[in-house]
Protein backbone atom coordinates (compact mmCIF):
# COMPACT_ATOMS: atom_id res chain seq x y z
CA UNK A 1 0.00 0.00 0.00
CA UNK A 2 0.81 3.32 -0.87
CA UNK A 3 0.86 5.68 2.78
CA UNK A 4 1.44 9.13 3.16
CA UNK A 5 2.56 10.92 5.61
CA UNK A 6 1.83 15.10 5.68
CA UNK A 7 3.21 17.63 7.42
CA UNK A 8 0.97 18.98 10.26
CA UNK A 9 -0.34 22.41 9.89
CA UNK A 10 -3.13 23.31 12.42
CA UNK A 11 -1.01 26.21 15.00
CA UNK A 12 2.12 24.79 17.18
CA UNK A 13 1.29 21.14 15.94
CA UNK A 14 4.99 19.53 16.21
CA UNK A 15 4.02 16.50 16.50
CA UNK A 16 4.02 13.99 13.33
CA UNK A 17 1.94 10.26 12.52
CA UNK A 18 4.55 8.19 12.39
CA UNK A 19 8.34 7.72 13.45
CA UNK A 20 11.31 6.59 11.52
CA UNK A 21 10.79 3.35 13.58
CA UNK A 22 7.74 3.02 12.30
CA UNK A 23 8.64 4.05 8.86
CA UNK A 24 10.89 0.66 8.82
CA UNK A 25 8.07 -1.95 9.92
CA UNK A 26 6.29 -0.80 7.21
CA UNK A 27 8.75 -0.32 4.12
CA UNK A 28 10.32 -3.82 5.06
CA UNK A 29 6.90 -5.14 4.42
CA UNK A 30 7.18 -4.06 1.13
CA UNK A 31 4.54 -1.02 1.13
CA UNK A 32 5.74 2.28 -0.03
CA UNK A 33 5.97 5.43 2.29
CA UNK A 34 6.21 9.20 1.27
CA UNK A 35 6.80 11.45 4.15
CA UNK A 36 6.82 15.29 3.50
CA UNK A 37 9.62 17.08 4.07
CA UNK A 38 10.16 18.34 7.33
CA UNK A 39 7.58 16.47 8.57
CA UNK A 40 8.97 15.01 11.67
CA UNK A 41 11.53 17.84 12.50
CA UNK A 42 9.95 19.26 15.24
CA UNK A 43 9.58 15.81 16.98
CA UNK A 44 13.13 15.98 16.32
CA UNK A 45 12.79 13.47 13.49
CA UNK A 46 14.96 13.99 10.07
CA UNK A 47 14.60 13.67 6.42
CA UNK A 48 17.51 11.95 6.27
CA UNK A 49 16.70 9.35 8.79
CA UNK A 50 13.17 8.58 7.08
CA UNK A 51 15.00 8.20 3.58
CA UNK A 52 17.29 5.36 5.67
CA UNK A 53 14.13 3.77 6.74
CA UNK A 54 13.07 3.44 3.35
CA UNK A 55 10.68 6.20 2.84
CA UNK A 56 10.83 9.10 0.52
CA UNK A 57 10.59 12.22 0.80
CA UNK A 58 7.57 14.52 -0.71
CA UNK A 59 8.28 18.36 -1.38
CA UNK A 60 4.05 19.53 -1.16
CA UNK A 61 1.09 18.04 1.06
CA UNK A 62 -0.40 18.02 -2.63
CA UNK A 63 2.48 15.39 -3.48
CA UNK A 64 1.75 13.40 -0.22
CA UNK A 65 -1.82 13.10 -0.86
CA UNK A 66 -2.07 12.64 -4.54
CA UNK A 67 0.40 9.48 -3.98
CA UNK A 68 -1.45 7.75 -1.04
CA UNK A 69 -3.85 5.35 -0.75
CA UNK A 70 -3.63 5.81 3.13
CA UNK A 71 -3.28 9.14 4.74
CA UNK A 72 -1.95 8.79 8.47
CA UNK A 73 -2.14 12.10 10.39
CA UNK A 74 -2.14 13.17 14.48
CA UNK A 75 -5.04 16.13 13.86
CA UNK A 76 -8.02 16.05 11.94
CA UNK A 77 -7.37 18.05 8.40
CA UNK A 78 -8.14 20.97 8.84
CA UNK A 79 -9.86 23.65 5.67
CA UNK A 80 -6.80 23.93 3.67
CA UNK A 81 -6.26 20.14 3.45
CA UNK A 82 -10.22 19.18 3.13
CA UNK A 83 -10.04 19.47 -1.07
CA UNK A 84 -6.39 17.42 -1.21
CA UNK A 85 -8.75 14.08 -0.15
CA UNK A 86 -9.87 12.23 -2.45
CA UNK A 87 -12.53 9.54 -3.09
CA UNK A 88 -11.49 6.62 -1.54
CA UNK A 89 -8.99 7.49 0.18
CA UNK A 90 -8.26 6.10 3.77
CA UNK A 91 -7.46 8.93 6.30
CA UNK A 92 -6.16 7.56 9.60
CA UNK A 93 -6.04 10.20 12.58
CA UNK A 94 -7.76 11.99 15.42
CA UNK A 95 -11.13 13.56 13.89
CA UNK A 96 -13.19 14.32 16.87
CA UNK A 97 -15.93 15.13 14.45
CA UNK A 98 -18.78 15.67 17.20
CA UNK A 99 -16.84 19.05 17.63
CA UNK A 100 -16.94 20.40 14.42
CA UNK A 101 -19.72 19.98 11.84
CA UNK A 102 -17.74 22.15 9.02
CA UNK A 103 -14.63 18.86 9.17
CA UNK A 104 -17.84 16.27 9.35
CA UNK A 105 -19.49 17.93 6.40
CA UNK A 106 -16.46 18.25 4.61
CA UNK A 107 -15.43 14.60 4.86
CA UNK A 108 -18.84 13.62 3.61
CA UNK A 109 -18.18 15.65 0.65
CA UNK A 110 -14.64 13.97 -0.07
CA UNK A 111 -16.11 10.65 -0.26
CA UNK A 112 -13.03 9.28 1.82
CA UNK A 113 -13.17 6.64 4.35
CA UNK A 114 -12.64 8.34 7.74
CA UNK A 115 -10.72 5.62 10.60
CA UNK A 116 -10.86 7.93 13.90
CA UNK A 117 -8.18 6.66 16.32
CA UNK A 118 -10.30 8.22 18.96
CA UNK A 119 -13.28 5.76 18.34
CA UNK A 120 -11.03 2.39 18.14
CA UNK A 121 -12.47 0.52 20.56
CA UNK A 122 -10.42 -2.69 22.29
CA UNK A 123 -12.85 -5.63 23.45
CA UNK A 124 -12.68 -4.56 27.00
CA UNK A 125 -14.18 -1.23 25.88
CA UNK A 126 -10.89 0.89 26.20
CA UNK A 127 -9.65 3.37 23.92
CA UNK A 128 -6.15 2.18 23.08
CA UNK A 129 -5.32 4.76 20.45
CA UNK A 130 -6.71 7.53 22.84
CA UNK A 131 -4.99 6.42 25.63
CA UNK A 132 -1.20 7.65 25.04
CA UNK A 133 -2.50 11.27 24.21
CA UNK A 134 -5.27 10.98 27.00
CA UNK A 135 -2.09 9.90 29.31
CA UNK A 136 -0.26 12.97 28.38
CA UNK A 137 -2.62 15.39 28.12
CA UNK A 138 -3.83 14.27 31.90
CA UNK A 139 -0.25 14.72 33.32
CA UNK A 140 0.23 18.22 31.02
CA UNK A 141 -3.24 19.46 32.72
CA UNK A 142 -1.59 19.84 35.91
CA UNK A 143 1.76 21.19 34.21
CA UNK A 144 -0.37 23.99 32.79
CA UNK A 145 -2.82 24.61 35.63
CA UNK A 146 0.26 24.75 38.22
CA UNK A 147 1.89 27.52 35.73
CA UNK A 148 -1.48 29.51 35.48
CA UNK A 149 -2.44 29.56 39.34
CA UNK A 150 0.76 31.96 39.60
CA UNK A 151 0.14 35.34 39.81
CA UNK A 152 1.26 37.09 37.05
CA UNK A 153 -0.34 35.07 35.08
CA UNK A 154 -3.16 36.18 36.58
CA UNK A 155 -3.78 33.06 38.84
CA UNK A 156 -5.02 32.89 42.25
CA UNK A 157 -0.70 32.82 43.20
CA UNK A 158 -1.30 29.13 44.72
CA UNK A 159 1.50 26.49 45.02
CA UNK A 160 -0.18 23.49 44.20
CA UNK A 161 1.83 21.48 46.97
CA UNK A 162 2.03 24.22 49.98
CA UNK A 163 4.49 24.50 51.87
CA UNK A 164 5.17 23.05 55.95
CA UNK A 165 2.70 25.39 57.60
CA UNK A 166 0.14 26.48 54.20
CA UNK A 167 -2.52 24.45 52.99
CA UNK A 168 -1.41 22.51 49.59
CA UNK A 169 -4.05 23.98 46.70
CA UNK A 170 -7.33 22.15 46.18
CA UNK A 171 -7.35 20.31 42.66
CA UNK A 172 -11.08 18.40 41.13
CA UNK A 173 -10.55 16.21 38.45
CA UNK A 174 -14.42 15.78 36.78
CA UNK A 175 -13.79 12.34 35.28
CA UNK A 176 -12.28 9.36 36.43
CA UNK A 177 -10.43 8.13 32.97
CA UNK A 178 -7.31 7.77 31.82
CA UNK A 179 -7.44 11.55 31.71
CA UNK A 180 -8.55 12.57 35.32
CA UNK A 181 -6.21 9.44 36.01
CA UNK A 182 -3.04 10.58 35.25
CA UNK A 183 -4.02 14.36 36.11
CA UNK A 184 -4.83 13.05 40.09
CA UNK A 185 -1.77 11.53 39.74
CA UNK A 186 0.56 14.27 38.76
CA UNK A 187 -1.10 16.52 41.31
CA UNK A 188 -0.73 14.18 43.84
CA UNK A 189 2.48 13.71 43.21
CA UNK A 190 2.81 17.84 43.34
CA UNK A 191 1.54 17.31 46.83
CA UNK A 192 -2.10 19.01 46.09
CA UNK A 193 -5.10 18.29 47.85
CA UNK A 194 -6.78 16.23 44.90
CA UNK A 195 -10.87 15.35 44.36
CA UNK A 196 -11.75 13.16 41.64
CA UNK A 197 -15.60 13.22 40.95
CA UNK A 198 -17.20 9.97 38.23
CA UNK A 199 -20.34 8.53 37.97
CA UNK A 200 -18.86 4.86 38.14
CA UNK A 201 -18.67 2.90 41.49
CA UNK A 202 -16.65 0.74 39.96
CA UNK A 203 -14.10 2.62 38.66
CA UNK A 204 -14.09 5.06 42.00
CA UNK A 205 -13.30 1.70 43.87
CA UNK A 206 -10.46 1.03 41.86
CA UNK A 207 -9.43 4.14 41.78
CA UNK A 208 -9.78 3.81 45.61
CA UNK A 209 -7.26 0.93 45.72
CA UNK A 210 -4.51 2.88 43.58
CA UNK A 211 -4.61 6.64 44.47
CA UNK A 212 -2.42 7.62 47.23
CA UNK A 213 -4.17 9.30 50.54
CA UNK A 214 -4.46 12.95 49.00
CA UNK A 215 -6.80 11.94 46.65
CA UNK A 216 -10.38 11.70 47.82
CA UNK A 217 -12.56 9.91 45.55
CA UNK A 218 -16.37 10.85 45.40
CA UNK A 219 -19.70 10.15 42.84
CA UNK A 220 -20.36 12.98 40.76
CA UNK A 221 -23.53 14.73 41.03
CA UNK A 222 -24.47 18.35 39.41
CA UNK A 223 -24.73 19.21 43.37
CA UNK A 224 -21.18 17.57 44.25
CA UNK A 225 -19.43 19.75 41.46
CA UNK A 226 -20.67 23.01 42.38
CA UNK A 227 -20.07 22.46 45.72
CA UNK A 228 -16.41 21.46 45.66
CA UNK A 229 -15.76 23.64 42.36
CA UNK A 230 -16.49 26.93 44.69
CA UNK A 231 -13.40 25.76 46.99
CA UNK A 232 -11.18 24.24 44.17
CA UNK A 233 -8.10 26.20 43.04
CA UNK A 234 -7.82 24.14 39.72
CA UNK A 235 -10.19 22.35 38.03
CA UNK A 236 -9.75 19.51 35.34
CA UNK A 237 -12.06 18.84 32.65
CA UNK A 238 -11.40 14.97 32.01
CA UNK A 239 -14.64 13.56 30.71
CA UNK A 240 -14.92 11.95 27.33
CA UNK A 241 -18.11 9.80 25.74
CA UNK A 242 -16.52 8.41 22.79
CA UNK A 243 -17.48 10.04 19.45
CA UNK A 244 -20.19 12.29 20.94
CA UNK A 245 -19.88 15.37 22.46
CA UNK A 246 -19.27 15.62 26.07
CA UNK A 247 -21.52 17.26 28.03
CA UNK A 248 -20.78 20.27 30.36
CA UNK A 249 -20.51 20.14 33.74
CA UNK A 250 -18.95 23.73 34.93
CA UNK A 251 -21.74 26.42 33.23
CA UNK A 252 -21.27 29.46 32.98
CA UNK A 253 -23.42 30.88 35.47
CA UNK A 254 -21.05 28.61 38.26
CA UNK A 255 -18.54 30.54 37.70
CA UNK A 256 -19.53 33.77 39.68
CA UNK A 257 -19.28 31.48 42.50
CA UNK A 258 -15.52 30.52 41.83
CA UNK A 259 -12.87 32.01 43.40
CA UNK A 260 -11.27 34.80 41.31
CA UNK A 261 -7.99 33.33 40.09
CA UNK A 262 -9.61 29.16 40.03
CA UNK A 263 -8.24 27.93 36.72
CA UNK A 264 -10.09 25.57 34.27
CA UNK A 265 -7.99 23.34 31.88
CA UNK A 266 -10.60 21.56 29.84
CA UNK A 267 -8.98 18.70 28.09
CA UNK A 268 -11.91 17.50 26.58
CA UNK A 269 -12.08 20.94 24.21
CA UNK A 270 -11.68 19.10 21.15
CA UNK A 271 -14.44 17.39 21.52
CA UNK A 272 -16.78 20.02 22.48
CA UNK A 273 -15.46 20.43 26.40
CA UNK A 274 -17.01 20.02 29.33
CA UNK A 275 -16.71 23.47 31.12
CA UNK A 276 -19.25 25.56 28.92
CA UNK A 277 -17.06 28.52 28.57
CA UNK A 278 -14.25 27.36 27.25
CA UNK A 279 -13.53 27.31 23.44
CA UNK A 280 -10.54 25.95 21.54
CA UNK A 281 -7.04 28.19 21.84
CA UNK A 282 -3.74 27.51 20.81
CA UNK A 283 -0.37 27.07 22.61
CA UNK A 284 0.35 30.66 21.35
CA UNK A 285 -2.17 32.22 22.73
CA UNK A 286 -3.57 29.14 25.12
CA UNK A 287 -5.69 31.19 27.82
CA UNK A 288 -8.04 33.95 28.23
CA UNK A 289 -10.29 35.11 31.16
CA UNK A 290 -14.05 35.04 31.56
CA UNK A 291 -15.20 36.44 35.21
CA UNK A 292 -11.75 36.47 36.77
CA UNK A 293 -11.97 32.79 35.83
CA UNK A 294 -8.70 31.55 33.84
CA UNK A 295 -9.40 29.49 30.99
CA UNK A 296 -6.89 26.98 29.25
CA UNK A 297 -8.33 25.35 26.31
CA UNK A 298 -6.11 24.12 24.01
CA UNK A 299 -7.25 21.56 21.89
CA UNK A 300 -3.71 19.57 21.22
CA UNK A 301 -1.90 20.02 24.30
CA UNK A 302 0.43 16.86 23.68
CA UNK A 303 1.76 18.89 20.77
CA UNK A 304 3.73 21.02 23.02
CA UNK A 305 6.07 17.94 23.85
CA UNK A 306 6.13 16.41 20.24
CA UNK A 307 8.58 13.77 20.75
CA UNK A 308 7.24 11.99 23.93
CA UNK A 309 3.50 11.99 22.02
CA UNK A 310 5.14 11.00 18.78
CA UNK A 311 6.59 8.75 20.11
CA UNK A 312 3.63 6.81 22.33
CA UNK A 313 1.58 7.68 19.62
CA UNK A 314 3.53 5.66 17.04
CA UNK A 315 3.67 2.86 19.53
CA UNK A 316 -0.21 2.51 19.62
CA UNK A 317 -1.16 3.06 16.21
CA UNK A 318 1.81 1.31 14.56
CA UNK A 319 -0.09 -2.06 14.92
CA UNK A 320 -3.34 -1.39 13.06
CA UNK A 321 -1.70 0.97 10.81
CA UNK A 322 0.47 -2.47 9.67
CA UNK A 323 -2.99 -4.32 9.45
CA UNK A 324 -4.58 -1.40 7.34
CA UNK A 325 -1.84 -1.64 4.69
CA UNK A 326 -1.39 -5.10 4.59
CA UNK A 327 -5.15 -6.28 4.27
CA UNK A 328 -6.64 -2.96 3.20
CA UNK A 329 -9.09 -0.94 5.40
CA UNK A 330 -12.30 -3.03 4.82
CA UNK A 331 -10.85 -6.60 5.85
CA UNK A 332 -8.73 -5.14 8.24
CA UNK A 333 -11.86 -4.22 9.74
CA UNK A 334 -13.43 -7.71 9.02
CA UNK A 335 -10.47 -9.58 10.73
CA UNK A 336 -10.33 -6.89 13.72
CA UNK A 337 -13.18 -6.14 15.38
CA UNK A 338 -11.61 -2.92 17.39
CA UNK A 339 -10.95 -1.21 14.23
CA UNK A 340 -14.77 -1.41 13.26
CA UNK A 341 -16.17 1.45 15.74
CA UNK A 342 -12.81 3.80 14.23
CA UNK A 343 -15.02 4.02 11.04
CA UNK A 344 -16.92 7.59 11.32
CA UNK A 345 -17.82 8.65 7.54
CA UNK A 346 -17.46 6.08 4.42
CA UNK A 347 -17.90 7.38 1.16
CA UNK A 348 -20.13 9.59 2.50
CA UNK A 349 -22.07 8.40 4.87
CA UNK A 350 -22.12 8.67 8.62
CA UNK A 351 -21.56 5.24 10.19
CA UNK A 352 -20.91 6.33 13.59
CA UNK A 353 -24.15 7.20 15.59
CA UNK A 354 -22.53 9.21 17.98
CA UNK A 355 -21.64 11.73 14.99
CA UNK A 356 -24.43 11.72 13.26
CA UNK A 357 -26.49 12.03 16.51
CA UNK A 358 -24.38 15.53 17.14
CA UNK A 359 -25.74 17.38 13.67
CA UNK A 360 -28.99 15.40 12.84
CA UNK A 361 -27.69 13.37 9.94
CA UNK A 362 -28.41 10.28 8.61
CA UNK A 363 -26.79 7.44 10.31
CA UNK A 364 -25.97 4.30 8.44
CA UNK A 365 -25.12 0.96 10.04
CA UNK A 366 -21.23 0.31 9.93
CA UNK A 367 -22.17 -3.25 8.51
CA UNK A 368 -24.11 -1.52 5.49
CA UNK A 369 -20.43 -0.29 3.92
CA UNK A 370 -18.83 -3.75 5.45
CA UNK A 371 -20.59 -6.09 2.75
Amino acid sequence: MKVGVPKEIKTNEDRVALTPAGTLELTKRGHEVLVMTQAGLGSGFTDQEYISAGARIGNTAKEVYDFAEMIVKVKEPIEAEYDLIRDDQLVFTYFHFASYEPLTNAMIKSNAVCLAYETVTAKDGSLPLLVPMSEVAGRMAIQQGAKYLEKPLKGKGVLLGGVPGVHPGKVLVLGGGVVGTQAAKMAAGLGADVTILDISLARLRYLADVMPANVSLIYSSQHTIEKLAKESDLIVGAVLIPGRKAPNLITKEMLKDLQAGTVLVDVAVDQGGCIETCKPTTHTDPTFIIDDIVHYCVANMPGAVPYTSTMALTNATLPYMIQLANKGWKQACKENEELVPGLNIVHGKVVHEGVAEAFGLPYVQVEEVLD
